[in-house]
C-alpha cells in the first residue's frame, strides 16, 4: 500500500493507492503550527482501518509542515519506503524555467500526471489557494505558466476590505446579472474566474501556437468545471495520481 500526501496551503490531501488504484482518500486542514507527534494521531487515526503503507510519497508547499512531516515518518513509519519531492528526486519532468529551483513541487507533480494520463501540449488548471496554470509541452516538460489569485482568497479579500460585503457560499447563482448582493459576489466570483480560466487558456494557446489538452484539478474545480468552457478533463486527485508515478521512479 502507498500513501501520497500533498501539502498545500490550505488543506493536506492523503490518498492510498493499492498498485495504480486510489482506494481512499482523506482531506485535512493545514496548520503551520502542527508538531510531528500531532501529524502522527492524524494519520493513525484515519489510516487505521487500512493496510500499513509500505511506500510513501509527499510533497510539499509549506517547509514547517514538510519538517514535522519528516519527523513524524521517522518516529511512526520508519520501516516505510519514503520518497520526498524535491532536489535528488527522479520525477522525469525537465524544468525549462530560469530557475527551476522556484518551481513548486506540486506543479512538477501535476505535469508528470498530465502529460502520463493526457500526453501534450496540456494546461494544468489548480484551483487551490492560488489558482495554477501549469504549461506542459508535448514532450513533457514544465514550460512554465501563471500564477492568480484562488476563489476562496478573492472571497476573504472582499469580506474583509468592503464594509458592506460579506463571505458567501461558493456556488453558480441563477444568473449572471445577480438580484441580490450574494447573488452579485457569487456572480462575480464564480463567473468571473470562468471567463478568467478560458481567457488565459486562450492566451497561452496562441503562444505556444497550438491547441493544448486542457485539464482542471484542485480543491474548487469541482465546482469551476462546468463553467470553464476551455477545460477538457477533470482529474481532481491529479497530484496524488502524480505523486504515485514518482514513488515508482524512485522506488
Amino acid at each position: 500500500m502507498l500513501l501520497t500526501v500533498d501539502v498545500g496551503n490550505t488543506n493536506i490531501v492523503l490518498g492510498l493507492f493499492d498498485g495504480e488504484v486510489l482506494t481512499q482518500s482523506y482531506r485535512l486542514r493545514t496548520d503551520a503550527r502542527v508538531t510531528a507527534d500531532e501529524l502522527g494521531l492524524l494519520f493513525n487515526g484515519l489510516l487505521s482501518r487500512h493496510v500499513h503503507p509500505d511506500g510513501v510519497a509527499v510533497c510539499s508547499t509549506v517547509p514547517l509542515v514538510l519538517d514535522q512531516l519528516r519527523l513524524m515518518f521517522d518516529r511512526y513509519y520508519a520501516d516505510a519506503h519514503i520518497v520526498v519531492v524535491g532536489p535528488g528526486v527522479k520525477t522525469g519532468v525537465p524544468l525549462l524555467y530560469d530557475n527551476p529551483r522556484e518551481v513548486g513541487p506540486d506543479r512538477v507533480v501535476n505535469t508528470l500526471a498530465a502529460h502520463t494520463l493526457y500526453g501534450g501540449p496540456a494546461i494544468v488548471v489548480d484551483f487551490g489557494t492560488s489558482t495554477n496554470f501549469d504549461v506542459v509541452s508535448d514532450r513533457g516538460e514544465f514550460l512554465g505558466g501563471a500564477l492568480a489569485p484562488g476563489v476562496e482568497i478573492s472571497v476573504d479579500a472582499l469580506a474583509s476590505r468592503a464594509a458592506r460585503l460579506f463571505k458567501v457560499e461558493l456556488s453558480e447563482p441563477r444568473s449572471v446579472i445577480g438580484k441580490t448582493t450574494v447573488e452579485a459576489l457569487q456572480s462575480g466570483l464564480v463567473y468571473g474566474f470562468a471567463s478568467q480560466v478560458d481567457g488565459m487558456v486562450e492566451r497561452i494557446s496562441k503562444e505556444l501556437g497550438s491547441d493544448p489538452i486542457v485539464i482542471g484539478t484542485g480543491g474548487l474545480s469541482h465546482l469551476m468545471y462546468d463553467l470553464c468552457e476551455s477545460i477538457d478533463h477533470h482529474e481532481p486527485d491529479l497530484t496524488l495520481i502524480g505523486l504515485r508515478l514518482v514513488y515508482e521512479k524512485n522506488a
